[in-house]
């Protein structure tokens, strides 16, 4: 495995876990996936360009 397809993995299961689910993390909002969700799409697009 490349190290972009780790990197996508691991961006992916980050994003899972950042999901506003648990009582103590509602009043967080959409903030921790929303950067999260951004980063991947970054990747996302360098991955598939060959930049990455």
């Amino acid at each position: 495995m490349s190290l972009g397809t780790i990197l996508i993995v691991i961006i992916v299961l980050m994003l899972i876990g950042a999901i506003p689910r648990w009582p103590h993390s509602q009043s967080w909002g959409y903030a921790p996936s929303g950067v999260l969700g951004t980063i991947l799409i970054v990747l996302l697009i360098l991955f598939l360009l060959g930049r990455l």
